[in-house]
């Protein structure tokens, strides 16, 4: 017999499997639970939203204009809460996409490396600043800033909590802005080059489009946090539903208004309390197709797609 036909096998081998093998029900078990959670908050807001539409016909839900269920005169149209979510949304992203754009730009195309690793991550910090802290900026510093140069603007209104949530957004829009064009490949901008192109009418007119799933992926998940937003709007935007899109008087947007039911004294099983789960509900539709379209190009972006 040869002499390595009897060479034991390396005795870390078998430990090795088994530990692969633990990992992997773990990280299994960990995506089943998420799927189980998200599957228990459908059927959570499904049922009690069920309820509610027993109650309020769809036609009430959805063609009314005026949103008062808590008070002695019922209304349940949800375009008032809807028109806040909207117009503080738009101030948001109007702030943070021009920003964003900029700085990813920036970071891409013009920041040396080494100042690169730097301000990138910085960037990012913003993302973690607790949203109960950007809420009282908004009220006790950029409103009463606002007021200086916007005349009519109330204590509490749209402007400054939509702002503020832009800046709370613009780490996400810039973050993976700058990721879809970095990931351009060189040869696209040499190209550029070699036709007489300058440097900015090649990232406008080359490099911008050639990321711009990417970009519009960013946008969206922008878009989706800045919709599920509640503290800032919650503090700052003045809880009052009104059918309006002028961003000087105080609005109400939907997380803003379950805030508002989830910590008063409105008896769960009631009527008024099952209205947080109908607005819940249309607020989990919104974001989730937001999520699948930004889901949709982020995959184009990673098979080097465009659109």
């Amino acid at each position: 017999m040869a002499s390595w036909d009897v060479i034991p096998k390396p005795p870390l081998e078998a430990p090795r499997a088994l530990s692969e093998r633990a990992v992997s029900s773990v990280l299994g078990a960990c995506g089943v639970l998420s799927i189980l959670t998200t599957l228990g908050i459908i059927l959570v807001l499904l049922e009690e939203s069920l309820a509610f539409f027993r109650e309020v016909s769809l036609k009430q839900f959805l063609a009314d204009t005026q949103w008062t269920p808590l008070f002695d005169e019922k209304h349940f149209g949800i375009w008032p809460l809807l028109s806040g979510t909207l117009l503080t949304t738009l101030i948001a992203i109007s702030t943070a996409i021009p920003l964003g754009l900029l700085a990813a730009i920036y970071l891409a195309e013009f920041a040396p490396e080494r100042l690169r690793r730097v301000l990138k991550p910085v960037l990012e910090i913003l993302a973690g600043v607790p949203t109960v802290v950007y809420g009282y900026f908004a009220l006790t510093f950029v409103t009463p800033l606002l007021q200086k140069f916007v005349p009519g603007l109330a204590g509490f209104n749209a402007l400054g909590p939509g702002i503020v949530m832009g800046v709370m957004i613009l780490p996400v829009i810039a973050s993976l802005s700058e990721d879809a064009v970095y990931a351009v490949p060189s040869g696209i901008r040499e190209g550029a080059f070699a036709l007489g192109a300058g440097k900015l009418a090649t990232i406008f007119r080359v490099i911008l489009p050639s990321a711009f799933s990417g970009i519009a992926a960013s946008v969206i998940l922008g878009v989706s946090r800045a919709i599920g937003e509640t503290m800032i709007v919650a503090i700052a935007a003045g809880q009052q539903p009104r059918l309006t899109f002028d961003p000087r008087v105080p609005v109400e947007t939907m997380t803003a208004y379950i805030v508002q039911v989830s910590l008063g004294d409105t008896p769960a099983g009631t009527l008024e309390y099952r209205t947080i789960f109908a607005v819940g509900l249309a607020l989990f539709l919104m974001t989730l197709v937001l999520n699948l379209v930004s889901h949709r190009l982020r995959r184009r972006v990673l098979k080097g797609g465009l659109l």
